[in-house]
């Protein structure tokens, strides 16, 4: 039998498992170890969080190993082309984006979105004005506006497309992200 590479163990914090390895969420979710960082605390071992969704030992080192193998074989996997890590803005959420950054005299100012861990499902989307991009960031500069996205989230987000919307039950932005596996019924985190 091959071993797998132990990136993840049980007994770190789920809350920096799930910052370093966002998709290992996915898989603890299929276990039964759920709302990463809704019920579960972020700041106890995985092994805690486990056993207090009622977890036996053996389910543990078997939710931990496939955790392992699918981060292995996620980083095995071919890399990412440019023309991938698209995100669209619809005409509607560009032109709300200026909106909010003429009406706070930030027209110079870029979008940025970035996914945390949080929500019952797992993950949720973060929006925020941000000056300049890092280094690190894909910087995507359509209709007029500037959208700042770090690596991890580009991740999560890629073929993602960014609307706005204005209804009776609220508005604003909403990601249609085909990566996502489902979201939670308020509809404001996903998996």
């Amino acid at each position: 039998m091959e071993t797998v590479q132990q990136l993840v163990t049980k007994d770190m914090t789920i809350g920096d498992v799930v910052k370093k390895y966002p998709a290992s969420a996915k898989v603890m979710l299929k276990h039964g170890l759920s709302c990463v960082g809704c019920h579960v605390n972020p700041y106890e071992s995985i092994e805690l969080g486990a056993k207090g969704h009622g977890m036996s030992e053996e389910e543990i080192n078997t939710m931990i190993g496939e955790v392992n193998e699918s981060l292995v074989n996620q980083s095995s996997a071919p890399s990412i082309s440019e023309g991938d890590e698209q995100v669209f803005i619809t005409d509607l959420a560009a032109k709300k984006i200026a909106e909010i950054f003429v009406a706070q005299s930030k027209q110079d100012y870029g979008l940025r979105i970035e996914v945390v861990p949080g929500g019952c499902s797992g993950y949720m989307y973060n929006f925020m004005i941000d000056k300049e991009p890092t280094f690190e960031d894909t910087v995507i500069e359509e209709k007029g506006v500037k959208v700042f996205i770090d690596p991890e989230s580009m991740e999560m987000l890629r073929g993602s497309t960014i609307d706005y919307i204005d209804s009776l039950q609220g508005a604003g932005f909403k990601v249609e992200n085909p990566n996502s596996g489902g979201s939670c019924g308020c509809g404001k985190s996903f998996h």
